[in-house]
């Protein structure tokens, strides 16, 4: 039995948070996890320029609004839901991904919640788990699941190694040049031609 999980920002679709430095005029807040390994250390200093900047959760939603999946991706997600069971492990926060999904055609994500006052101050996270991505890879696996794993990021790495296929999609060049042994596509024809070989 056979579950593929995917990431979601930079794979299926923009990454929030570029998209939410451009309207905000803000560049600091362009850093993701392709930059900065330590989701906590990135998030907290994310935090604390909303915090500066007075912007809370009604301003990323606002722009989240306007985020399309990237160009196949719900193509490219129908049909590999046709063919076998598919989660999405993202980092993200379920206030930002509802609207996403529903232009995904809802597929199942597990991700995490935001802290955020009645003011809409965001004023802190919480994380579903502990390294989120590998620990429910590894719970999939002890309940019988074999793990196939796409995603572009250092928080996609270990849940890619760990599973029995892994892949990096749209990835940086630092990354697959750190990790030659990752096969990498930028094409979701080709992610999904090899996705189908390894099941």
């Amino acid at each position: 039995m056979n579950i593929v999980c995917l990431d979601m920002e930079g794979v299926l679709v923009p990454e929030i948070w570029i998209a939410f430095a451009e309207a905000s005029g803000i560049p600091e807040l362009r850093r993701t996890t392709r930059d900065e390994p330590d989701y906590n250390k990135l998030m907290n200093f994310r935090l604390g320029i909303l915090k500066e900047h007075g912007l809370g959760l009604k301003e990323i939603q606002a722009t989240i609004a306007k985020i399309d999946p990237l160009p196949g991706a719900r193509e490219f997600l129908d049909e590999l839901r046709a063919a076998t069971q598919v989660l999405i492990l993202s980092d993200t926060f379920e206030q930002f991904a509802k609207p996403l999904m529903e232009k995904l055609n809802w597929p199942t994500i597990f991700c995490n919640t935001l802290e955020v006052a009645d003011s809409g101050e965001i004023t802190g996270y919480k994380m579903r788990c502990e390294k989120s991505k590998l620990t429910t890879v590894k719970a999939l696996q002890s309940i019988g699941y074999e793990t196939i794993a796409a995603g572009d990021s250092f928080n996609d790495l270990a849940m890619i190694q760990a599973s029995k296929a892994g892949f990096l999609f749209k990835s940086t060049e630092q990354i697959k040049k750190d990790y030659p042994e990752l096969p990498a596509y930028e094409e979701f024809s080709d992610l999904l031609a090899a996705i189908k070989a390894a099941l």
